[in-house]
């Protein structure tokens, strides 16, 4: 039987087809970026308000515009003790009790991996400026960023943390009561700027060794309100429910090293009657 011919356009097709290279397989579309792992933990005690303690569930506080730098170089008023002047660090000691060995740069005292330090005179109820400063060249985030803090008592942590523009646990953020409180603002500056606490604190009363008042404070960060009258639930712990221990009526400020080159200046301290 005679095969019916294919038109020659037919054909040209026919053949173009078999010649040409095979398509390549579609690529997968490429996948959105992973969302943020949430920073902290949900397998800590619960704190009163019903929060893990370290909660990464917990929302940050708002975050306000420091205003200025008026706050700053803000000198001792008459009866003040004088803990840091921009020279001498006579007034702190090491972990060993010897002098401190922090590094004094550009009139502050910076960090250097010595170890915490804390001053030779003990103090209770009272009134504290101090400025600080975190690293202009960020490192790290969350809690590896700029991390330090002041503890009253040597027990009371009002933190501090490069908090501009670094995701943490709301408790664990600058000027937080850490893992008890977050600020009710975020007043950081950029890093590499100077920032001040102003701290009004009273200490926990004991009677017969259990906790007849607990300790409470009043926390301004550059100027803004960011703690009222606030209660510490207990001494400052990591992952755990802070508790109240029986001890003196003073104890000396501490500052600690958290392994981060922040610096310090300007500090000053009032005992309140």
């Amino acid at each position: 039987m005679r095969r019916a011919l294919l038109p020659a356009s037919v054909l040209a097709c026919l053949s173009a087809c078999a010649t040409a290279p095979a398509p390549s397989p579609r690529s997968a579309p490429a996948a959105p970026p992973a969302p943020a792992a949430p920073i902290g933990y949900t397998d800590t005690p619960l704190l009163p308000d019903g929060y893990h303690v370290h909660d990464p569930r917990r929302q940050p506080p708002p975050v306000v515009d420091a205003p200025g730098t008026a706050d700053l170089l803000v000198p001792p008023p008459p009866g003040a003790t004088v803990l840091f002047d921009g020279h001498d660090a006579s007034a702190w000691l090491g972990e060993d009790g010897q002098p401190a060995r922090w590094a004094l740069v550009d009139g502050a005292l910076e960090i250097n991996g010595t170890g915490s330090i804390h001053t030779r005179e003990a103090f209770g109820d009272c009134q504290l400026h101090i400025e600080w400063r975190t690293p202009e060249v960020v490192k790290g985030e969350s809690q590896e960023r700029g991390n330090s803090g002041v503890f009253l008592m040597s027990r009371y942590e009002v933190q501090v943390l490069d908090s501009y523009d670094n995701r943490t646990y709301a408790d664990g953020q600058a000027a937080a009561l850490y893992g008890q409180r977050a600020p009710r603002r975020n007043a950081s500056r950029p890093p590499g700027e100077w920032q001040s606490y102003d701290i009004t604190f009273h200490v926990p009363r004991f009677a017969d060794g259990l906790l007849a008042a607990p300790a409470h404070v009043t926390v301004r960060h550059n100027g803004i309100p960011v703690h009222d009258d606030e209660l510490f639930l207990g001494a400052t712990v990591h992952r755990q429910l802070a508790a109240y221990t029986a001890h003196e009526p003073e104890a000396p400020l501490m500052l600690q090293d958290h392994g981060d080159p922040v610096r310090y200046r300007n500090v000053w301290i009032v005992r309140l009657p």
